[in-house]
């Protein structure tokens, strides 16, 4: 069974700035950034539970290649994206949005 995936508006703002400011380092950065992405949201929607709970019922799913994590909650049938960070934000940033 495929999960559906949902990104909260703050999860989408989150890969919109992590990808404008890898296209600014290298041109096509933010590309392989978002596709880095997009295949570890594929990976989470096909099987969710093999990614660790970090906190209650959060999960959270390591981007290969980029220094940043997924965090998301399972809901029924549904993915729900609470954020998309970096490694060095401190954690209480996507917890004050779950």
């Amino acid at each position: 069974m495929t999960f559906d995936v949902r990104l909260r508006k703050e999860a989408e703002q989150d890969l919109e700035d992590a990808a404008l400011w890898y296209e600014a380092q290298s041109q096509g950065l933010g590309h392989e950034y978002l596709g880095a992405v997009e295949a570890t949201l594929s990976q989470i929607a096909e099987n969710p539970s093999m990614y660790p709970l970090v906190h209650r019922s959060a999960h959270r799913a390591l981007i290969r290649k980029f220094p940043f994590g997924i965090y998301y909650r399972v809901v029924g049938n549904s993915i729900i994206v609470i954020a998309v960070l970096h490694g060095s934000r401190h954690p209480r940033r996507w917890k004050m949005r779950s």
